[in-house]
């Protein structure tokens, strides 16, 4: 009888299995296809967030001319609290609506003393020195009581954003320098909604040009990834 070659399926069953460890399929590490999926991932979030990153490191860490701000850095960042908000009409809201603009906040009481009213001067001339670039900050009295605002006020701020807010969560989020009052400060949000800066109490009009400058140069700094301003 002639030997035939035994067809692969009808091999001999009795074998002993191959238990070894390169035999058994992996349970642990991710398949070629995931790992390059998470890595394109993670290279797309370092993308997004790089243009943000860059900027605050050239303002807070690469300063060629040896330049000092004006205003003090908050540190660590504190981010818009969800504190509810009421216009002086009544319409209900809340504070981290705010968010995606720059802000230069004033806090005072409704009856707005002369310190409040320097305040809101010096608001409005900052915003307006920027120039073409005003339309990126957003200048916001948030009134920290129900005292009636004064109507010799109300044109002052027609492009102002106005807002009661409690005065106990405003307490717990802004913070003024050592020896001085909540209301004597202007305070700066950036468009990711975090107060990062604090400016010396009692603003004249050599205090409001060196504010400018850190204005500017915060503008500058943020204007690869800062989105279009809310045009006020």
């Amino acid at each position: 009888m002639t030997n035939r070659p035994l067809d692969a399926s009808f091999a001999p069953q009795d074998q002993p299995l191959g238990l070894t460890v390169h035999a058994m399929p992996s349970l642990s590490a991710p398949a070629p296809a995931t790992r390059a999926g998470r890595w394109k991932m993670l290279a797309v979030l370092l993308v997004c967030a790089s243009p943000v990153v860059a900027s605050y490191f050239t303002y807070y860490v690469v300063r060629p001319d040896g330049r000092r701000n004006f205003g003090e850095l908050i540190e660590p960042q504190r981010p818009l609290p969800p504190l509810a908000t009421r216009t002086l009409d009544g319409q209900s809201g809340q504070l981290t609506a705010l968010k995606d603009q720059w802000l230069l906040l004033s806090v005072a009481s409704g009856d707005c003393d002369v310190r409040c009213e320097q305040n809101l001067y010096f608001q409005r001339q900052l915003r307006e020195a920027l120039g073409k670039e005003k339309q990126r900050l957003d200048r916001v009295w948030l009134v920290s009581d129900d005292a009636a605002v004064r109507p010799a006020l109300l044109p002052a701020l027609a492009s102002a954003t106005v807002l009661r807010v409690p005065p106990a969560g405003l307490a717990q989020w802004l913070e003024p320098a050592p020896g001085q009052r909540l209301q004597d400060h202007l305070y700066l949000v950036d468009p990711l909604g975090n107060l990062m800066m604090r400016f010396p109490a009692n603003m004249d009009a050599a205090a409001a040009a060196k504010a400018k400058r850190d204005l500017d140069r915060l503008l500058r700094a943020s204007s690869s990834w800062d989105k279009d301003g809310r045009g006020r």
